[in-house]
């Protein structure tokens, strides 16, 4: 088995038509705050994180994902994986250098098999952050992206063989067959997911809050601003998280959510859930049924892929 060499999710990175409105939304609704931000480009943070910035906007005429950063423990395990993926035929996007985003550090940027842009980076400064406090309501970190995939299957194997993601779990349905898939980077349930879909796009963002009361807390805030809610909220069985999913104003699902599972993962063993049931789905029984109407509403717009964001 390929040795794991990434340590955790970093940010994902947007672009988006209105930028005005998209940065209202992330950093007043949402609960984020923009920092190092100039025209037509904002570095939001969370105030719970040590990361730099949790979600990077970009004004663009194309919405899209720009890229999905993760870590690495220092400077030498960039250059292995760096040189890994090139010995198996990965393009890079640019060779391991010094990056010039906030906090600096030293990385490298890929294309995965379907055209995303993935960054792996080491060495960032760590930000200066906070405890956030009892009954506040806003995010704590980036829990985990999750992904829509025409070849999930490929892109399940992709990130398995050239990062050393592990599988957790596995959603099917009976007439579908397996639709998601949860992989891990570190002792999480779960950084990244992979979910059958009709094109590469966002699937969603979740970010995780302090405990249930400013999950609920949270959740009621979007509610009575009048933020869509898509589904939630509820409790999954897979990663056992709370869920409240709500879409931005260019229509990209994020959600809210707590209590993600930490996995023993010398002992654990990946379960196959058969999303028909219910409890699977939601362990509470709070939320919403999820039917076609509401999976539809995270297939995103296509990204066309292989496109290079700029090096900010």
């Amino acid at each position: 088995m390929t040795q794991r060499l990434i340590t955790h999710l970093r940010h994902v990175d947007l672009a988006v038509p209105d930028f005005a409105k998209q940065l209202d939304f992330f950093s007043g609704t949402w609960g984020l705050k923009a920092e190092h931000s100039d025209s037509g480009l904002a570095f939001l943070a969370a105030e719970g994180s040590p990361e730099q910035y949790v979600v990077r906007l970009r004004e663009a005429t194309d919405k899209r994902i720009d890229l999905i950063s993760f870590g690495a423990k220092d400077r030498a395990d960039v250059d292995t994986l760096a040189g890994n993926l090139a010995r198996d035929g990965v393009q890079l996007v640019h060779e391991p250098t010094d990056l010039q985003t906030p906090g600096g550090g030293y990385g490298f940027r890929f294309f995965d098999n379907e055209g995303r842009t993935i960054e792996v980076s080491a060495d960032v400064a760590v930000r200066q952050h906070r405890a956030i406090e009892e009954g506040e309501s806003i995010p704590v970190r980036l829990s985990h992206v999750v992904i829509n995939s025409a070849d999930p299957e490929g892109t399940l194997a992709f990130y398995e063989k050239h990062l050393a993601f592990s599988l957790s779990d596995t959603l099917m349905h009976p007439r579908m067959g397996n639709m998601m898939w949860f992989m891990r980077t570190n002792a999480w349930h779960h950084s990244m997911a992979i979910a059958r879909g009709p094109h590469a796009s966002l699937h969603h963002a979740s970010f995780e809050l302090r405990g249930l009361d400013e999950y609920m807390r949270g959740t009621g805030r979007l509610l009575r601003q009048g933020v869509e809610k898509i589904w939630g909220p509820g409790r999954h069985l897979a990663g056992n998280n709370t869920f409240s999913y709500f879409l931005d104003p260019h229509g990209n699902t994020v959600e809210y959510t707590t209590e993600l599972e930490v996995l023993d993962e010398d002992t654990w063993h990946p379960h196959v859930y058969d999303f028909s049931n219910p409890e699977v789905s939601d362990q509470w029984g709070t939320a919403n049924a999820m039917n076609e109407f509401v999976a539809r509403k995270s297939f995103n717009d296509p990204d066309k892929g292989l496109f290079v964001a700029p090096p900010v």
